[in-house]
């Protein structure tokens, strides 16, 4: 029944706040450098204040904040109901980065639209308007799995999505959307064959695009960093570096030796690195273990959910946060060729950090039992058809 006096998943919910908190500390540790004059005296770095990352960073959270209460306030049968609005939405958001003026273009790639005080990156809304979308598809289909047809019409939703991504480029962006993709289709309980299948045809256009000069380049310097450690290999080099100096209990908050310019990034794709540096193999568990009782317990709220839409919307959103984290560890240890992924919760940064307290609203508002609540007409549509299909597979025997 909605709106069942059942709390939140507390324990999942710990894991949000406890990761949150590890992210200002790391954060601010990583930005707040002192610079010395040229007389000998302390200067605030950053243009004046040390705490200007530190500020960013917290109004970035305020935002995600509210918008986490905005969420929290909407029933699922809502987000089901506009689901393909929330997918139009974020292909539209998707293609203004091609337009000059609003379009921002970092490092070669245009992943970024001009909203001000920021920017925005449209590709973290894309993945969850692919779950939300994938969710309602998956729970309406269920009856009639089977069919390739039902199978092809969400795989050609991703491949358009993958397209623009890949015009950007962003190849991180593209797998991992293919990734939830094909998770959520396995979790629904699609047909392997349809799935195999298609890896099949894809296989050659995954092939083309890693054989692309700056692609394959980073995969040699991927399997031996050491040999150009000063170029090509220098970040993941000094990752290393940062993750072997943390030892079990590391060199002290703020005593980072590599953030002091020698590890990129250091704030954004790679601050995994320097908990190991600062708080050590004590720190890099206890964010370890904080996402595997994040996965464990969405898990268990998906599982728990009362309606299909509710069950497959939270396996998504948990696979869609937990995969992140995953490639962003794999990536800072070794584990898998260099990409620019945030570490979710953790990470400087503003798009990813509003589309996982979204997230988070919105498994929350599972976690408490307020499932979707389907109307009669819609409960009775679903009955009718039901039997239609039924009888159609009845004839076929039949036959």
């Amino acid at each position: 029944m909605y709106g069942s006096e059942k709390g939140v998943d507390k324990y999942f919910l710990l894991s949000v706040v406890a990761l949150t908190i590890m992210g200002v500390v790391m954060v601010y540790s990583s930005t707040a450098l002192i610079n010395i004059s040229k007389a000998g005296a302390a200067s605030s770095s950053s243009g004046g204040s040390q705490f200007m990352y530190l500020r960013k960073h917290l109004m970035t959270l305020l935002i995600a904040f509210l918008a986490m209460l905005l969420f929290y306030a909407i029933k699922p049968s809502t987000l089901r109901r506009y689901s393909i609005v929330f997918l139009a939405l974020s292909f539209v958001l998707l293609l203004l980065v091609f337009i000059p003026g609003l379009g921002v273009k970092i490092n070669g790639a245009r992943r970024w639209i001009r909203l001000w005080p920021s920017t925005v990156q449209p590709g973290e809304f894309v993945k969850f308007a692919m779950v939300l979308f994938l969710a309602r598809y998956l729970s309406d289909t269920q009856e009639i799995r089977d069919r390739f047809s039902v199978f092809f019409r969400p795989l050609l939703v991703m491949l358009s999505f993958q397209a623009v991504l890949l015009l950007q480029p962003d190849f991180g962006g593209a797998f991992t959307l293919g990734l939830i993709t094909f998770a959520m289709f396995y979790i629904s309980g699609t047909p392997l064959r349809f799935m195999f299948t298609t890896l099949l045809f894809v296989l050659p256009v995954v092939v083309k695009l890693v054989m692309e000069p700056y692609r394959l380049k980073r995969i040699f310097i991927f399997l031996d960093p050491w040999k150009d450690p000063y170029a090509g290999g220098f970040q993941l080099v000094q990752s290393f570096i940062a993750l072997g100096n943390g030892g079990f209990g590391g060199v002290g908050l703020g005593e980072s030796k590599q953030k002091l310019s020698y590890l990129p990034e250091v704030n954004t794709d790679f601050i995994f690195s320097m908990v190991g540096e600062e708080i050590g193999f004590i720190g890099v568990v206890f964010v370890l273990f904080m996402f595997v009782l994040f996965f464990s317990r969405g898990i268990k709220i998906a599982g728990d959910a009362k309606s299909l839409f509710c069950s497959y919307l939270a396996h998504g959103l948990t696979l869609m946060i937990t995969l992140q984290a995953l490639m962003n560890i794999a990536v800072v240890t070794g584990l898998v060729p260099t990409k620019g992924l945030p570490l979710p919760f953790l990470s400087y940064g503003g798009s990813s950090l509003l589309v996982n307290f979204i997230a988070v609203s919105v498994m929350l508002k599972i976690s408490r039992g307020d499932d979707e609540q389907l109307s009669v007409q819609t409960q009775e549509m679903i009955i009718k058809r039901r039997a239609h299909l039924k009888a159609r597979r009845l004839r076929r025997k039949a036959q």
